[in-house]
């Protein structure tokens, strides 16, 4: 019998739901356009264009096999959201807005675009070398919405912890300004309306498993020793 390589393994079960989501909006956009408007797509500007965020490969707690295959999945999210996007306006153009691909299309919209944007917080509030500033703004934020600082820490890792894939999201209200802690199962669900996203952490597997297996308690505290604490302050409002 063929031996497996250290580095090769099978395919957990989200991730199987995952590439077969993106074949799917894939096969949906090309039943969706005809052939002349894939022609004329692919001769538009595309409005979205992945960010590079290599400059976090070699970041204390994240391998770089780790890091690129999460680059690429993000990288699907900006390339589908390009797509839907572009396929959706032809079928306005087209006057379809009544059939099931526009239906289909406008539905998986929200997924795509927040698959890309919520990676693109994340990775930006990574990357961090200094601890978070406990006279700064965002400590005293978080230590007037949880009681204390080491009250909102208990509540973010906790949430990360729960059982199940998705999202924590430390959440600002622009009402009030208070900080919550979201859990997003999904990427188009979950969130509160008029929210700022000020801290972000994925715990789908793909963010952690290659690396730390079941042990998801591991990574959150590799991803708390590795925050851009500035980048997560100067999203508040």
């Amino acid at each position: 019998m063929e031996k497996r390589n250290k580095g090769d393994r099978m395919l957990n079960r989200r991730e199987f739901i995952q590439l077969t989501a993106l074949g799917a909006t894939a096969l949906l956009l090309e039943r969706a356009l005809p052939a002349r408007a894939q022609t004329k797509k692919e001769a538009k500007t595309m409005s979205y264009t992945a960010k590079d965020y290599a400059k976090l490969v070699g970041m204390p707690g994240f391998s770089e096999t780790l890091l690129k295959n999460h680059f690429t999945l993000y990288q699907g999210y900006v390339t589908n959201t390009n797509k839907v996007l572009d396929t959706l306006d032809q079928l306005l153009k087209e006057g379809k807005t009544a059939t099931p691909e526009f239906a289909e299309l406008k539905r998986r919209l929200g997924w795509e675009f927040n698959g890309m944007r919520l990676h693109e917080y994340y990775f930006e509030n990574l990357g961090g070398k200094m601890p978070l500033d406990r006279n700064g703004k965002l400590a005293k934020m978080l230590a007037d919405s949880f009681g204390s600082l080491d009250g909102w820490e208990k509540d973010f890792k906790g949430t990360g912890a729960m059982r199940g894939i998705g999202w924590v999201v430390l959440y600002q209200d622009p009402a009030n300004g208070r900080l919550i802690n979201f859990w997003i199962n999904e990427h188009d669900a979950g969130h509160p309306a008029g929210g700022t996203p000020i801290l972000i952490m994925d715990v789908f597997e793909h963010a952690f498993m290659l690396d730390y297996g079941l042990k998801r308690a591991d990574y959150i505290e590799a991803f708390f020793k590795n925050v851009d604490w500035k980048a997560a302050e100067v999203r508040l409002k």
